[in-house]
């Protein structure tokens, strides 16, 4: 069949991409703020959903309100919840939504919930107004900050100290604010790319029908995939999903819908390399991301690529980047 025509199949098309969190890599809370965007929140979440159906079970997220009852958005539909803001985890990636009058319900105790999710080394991101009450909080500190462009003059006001940007999302290590509305879809990819590579941003961004933006600093992106196959892509989506719990070329093989040889062939064709080597090297880089930014033990990189055997890992990380895991850990 021709590489124009052959369909798209999704990798998991009989597997419930919901997740609860206990099941997923990473859990997203969302506090929502009464009268919170509807299509923010939609598209803020729907990535996550599609990214699940990859082959792994990637993503979880919680929706929160401050007394834990349900809420209405600002189109008027009501919308219920999973818990109260209080008992999210002290290590929490929490994700405050809001719209028309972000402050007029927010209580002391739920600025506490923010600072107290900062101080244990959390995650903190705000959509369309909610910068006005990360700000509140002070946890927007030493970060650069993006909001809705209506709110820009009002926050400037009142927060001369912190750093606006005039793009549509920011995102560092431990905070993520952005514009809200269809921008939220950019933001989650840009996040899903840090987390996973490009190849599943990109796969999960076509799935939506959606044309990537250019907030995240990736200027090639696009180029360097543009050439490429759709069986190649695929195959390259799937390995990015499944870097923690390495998959059977095999395997990959069924997902993409293409026979092995076939793969092969067009793997060597662009990368010079077998998508067994390619995978392999996805993995190790990853580990090499953990162990160079974190404070991740060899251990626990190890695992967290999908090496069972020590030495194994020890050995291909020497081969590629010439030094033991270990000289790298103890740079980060």
């Amino acid at each position: 069949m021709s590489e124009f025509t052959d369909a798209w199949p999704y990798p998991r098309p009989d597997s419930p991409p919901l997740l609860a969190p206990e099941e997923a890599e990473h859990t997203l809370d969302v506090w929502l703020v009464p009268k919170f965007s509807m299509l923010s929140l939609f598209c803020l979440l729907e990535p996550l959903r599609v990214a699940n159906r990859f082959g792994r079970d990637l993503f979880a997220w919680r929706l929160l309100s401050a007394d834990g009852e349900g809420l209405v958005a600002s189109n008027g539909v009501r919308i219920d919840v999973d818990g109260e803001l209080d008992a999210v985890d002290d290590d929490a990636h929490l994700m405050v939504v809001s719209s028309y009058e972000a402050e007029a319900t927010i209580r002391g105790q739920d600025l506490a919930v923010l600072r107290r999710v900062a101080a244990h080394g959390g995650w903190l991101g705000g959509l369309d107004t909610a910068p006005f009450i990360l700000a509140r909080s002070g946890v927007l500190e030493g970060h650069r900050v993006a909001m809705h462009w209506e709110s820009v003059p009002a926050f400037r006001r009142e927060f001369p100290q912190l750093r606006v940007s005039q793009a549509r999302f920011e995102l560092d290590a431990s905070r993520l604010t952005g514009s809200g509305g269809s921008a939220s879809i950019d933001m989650m990819l840009a996040w899903m790319e840090r987390l996973y590579g490009p190849a599943l941003a990109n796969a999960v961004g076509r799935q939506l029908v959606h044309q990537r933006g250019d907030d995240e600093p990736s200027p090639s992106r696009d180029e360097r995939y543009a050439h490429l196959p759709r069986s190649v892509l695929r195959a390259l989506a799937v390995m990015e999903a499944n870097l923690a719990q390495a998959l059977p070329i095999p395997e990959i093989c069924r997902l993409v819908g293409q026979s092995q040889r076939q793969l092969t062939r067009r793997f060597m064709a662009h990368f010079g390399e077998t998508p067994k080597q390619c995978y392999l090297a996805m993995r190790l880089d990853q580990a090499q991301r953990l162990l160079a930014a974190s404070h991740c033990r060899v251990t626990e990189a190890a695992l967290a690529t999908g090496f069972a055997h020590l030495a194994h890992f020890s050995r291909a990380y020497r081969a590629r980047f010439g030094e033991a895991p270990s000289v790298t850990a103890e740079r980060g």
